[in-house]
């Protein structure tokens, strides 16, 4: 079972090796201590001091039975005033990536909620942190401190490691200071987890434990290679099976969070599955690695670019397509406006296809008289990883807040509305205009799941 809460990848390895010959201790990637036994003692003294320390002080909503929220409820039982919210504390690990201009790397999940963000560096200097951004679906967020005297981790490619090799986790676990730990890389691009809306983790055997969340995973050469986010853990504890995000990912994330302070991902307007070996034969191919496009939504850049369902994906811009999740990482990793050039096979050839990836637009309902019934309401074109994408035509309702009039009508995240007011709707610009055709009534027909739902509102 999936522990819902996220901890660093602490990974216990015993090295156990005859003492080198003295030629070949320059050759070593750790060093020898004074009894001439292996040791990572060196690699530390230079790696630890770029792991920070975080704890965050913020407030959260308390949900109540709305019984108790009548004033005239607790009038007549006298209850006294019942607070709203509530204080939360929380200690997370995190990772200075840029010393000269302060940047931190670190999980969404340490920061969240949060109003004040303290940093404590080894050396115990604390400063308080600014939230650069925060993207949720790969739950990474980038703070800034001031670049006062600080040591930052050289970043390392993960696309590079393989399995076996040895990795070292440093990070606070359980807020009782500075912990590391070590073993080795158990496997590589797990997805499918239910942990992240993006996922290609790293898996280790690390003694993971909460509070080491947004931690470091460093190669024996002490170069940052992931951020340490989940574990598989039946009754909370470690059970050897943990989860990093790999810096490759994570540092894509954290370019375009400095840069526009928050993650602006795109789409390209398809929808794929694994390709299976029965599949393959059936298309004609041998290959046992690649994504199938299975829909192509209408008038979506995919479409404009040509490509068509059937279409076997096996590169995205000379980069391996592993599995339908590794090419949706790669085309929701890439910023609006990039033109990638996909590799397909069809029909036995081999195709070179360039095609833009928009902007997934959305549509914050609000004060518009014609659309007050809709407020507090996130309207978004249908997203990729829909089930019903390529299925149906409609825009996704993607947020509905709490106590908002949307919410009194009986709309749902998740929903699709496929008509409004009696028109059929494709985008957000036909939605708009349906809805305000419609006069004093308002008439909404929605796909929620595998049943129909249709909503008046006059």
């Amino acid at each position: 079972m999936l522990h819902g809460m996220r901890a660093l990848l602490v990974v216990g390895l015993a090295l156990a090796a005859p003492a080198p010959e003295p030629a070949a201790e320059a050759a070593m990637p750790f060093g020898l201590g004074d009894h001439q036994v292996p040791t990572l003692a060196p690699i530390l003294k230079r790696t630890t001091p770029a792991v920070v320390n975080i704890a965050t002080r913020g407030r959260v909503s308390i949900q109540q039975n709305p019984l108790f929220s009548d004033p005239f409820f607790r009038r007549f039982f006298d209850l006294p005033p019942a607070p709203r919210q509530r204080r939360v504390h929380s200690v997370g690990s995190g990772v200075i990536v840029d010393a000269q201009e302060g940047y931190v790397l670190t999980n969404d999940h340490v920061i969240a909620n949060a109003d004040k963000i303290f940093v404590k560096l080894k050396d115990r200097r604390q400063f308080t942190a600014e939230l650069v951004g925060t993207d949720p679906d790969t739950d990474i967020a980038v703070l800034k401190i001031p670049p006062e005297d600080l040591t930052a981790l050289a970043i390392g490619d993960s696309d590079a490691l393989e399995v076996g090799d040895f990795v070292i986790a440093i990070g606070n676990p359980f807020g009782i200071g500075q912990t590391v730990t070590s073993g080795i890389v158990s496997a590589l691009r797990r997805s499918g987890l239910g942990i992240e809306g993006f996922e290609d983790f790293i898996q280790t055997d690390a003694s993971i434990n909460p509070g080491n969340s947004g931690g470091a995973l460093v190669t024996l050469r002490g170069d940052l290679i992931g951020i340490n986010t989940a574990i598989i853990g039946p009754s909370g504890g470690n059970v050897g099976i943990g989860f990093a995000i790999p810096i490759n990912m994570a540092r894509r994330v954290m370019a375009q969070l400095i840069a526009h302070g928050e993650m602006r991902r795109g789409r390209l307007g398809v929808s794929t599955q694994d390709l299976t070996p029965d599949l393959a034969a059936a298309l004609g191919s041998d290959l046992d690695l690649g994504a199938v496009i299975t829909q192509v939504a209408p008038r979506s850049s995919a479409a404009k670019a040509g490509l068509k369902a059937g279409d076997i994906v096996i590169a995205v811009d000379g980069e391996q397509v592993r599995s339908a999740a590794d090419m949706r990482n790669k085309v929701g990793l890439s910023r609006v406006g990039k033109t990638i050039e996909l590799t397909v096979l069809r029909d036995g050839a081999v195709h070179k296809i360039s095609t833009e990836i928009v902007e997934a637009r959305q549509l914050q309902i609000g004060g518009d008289e014609a659309q007050q019934p809709l407020a507090g309401a996130t309207i978004s074109e249908l997203a990729e990883d829909s089930p019903m994408f390529g299925r149906i035509e409609g825009v996704q309702v993607i947020e509905v807040e709490r106590g908002s009039p949307a919410s009194r009508i009986g709309l749902r995240k998740d929903d699709i509305i496929v008509e409004a007011n009696r028109k059929p709707v494709h985008n957000l610009e036909e939605f708009v205009a349906a809805v305000k055709s419609g006069g004093k009534a308002l008439v909404l027909k929605i796909r929620r799941g595998n049943a129909q739902v249709v909503i008046v509102v006059r």
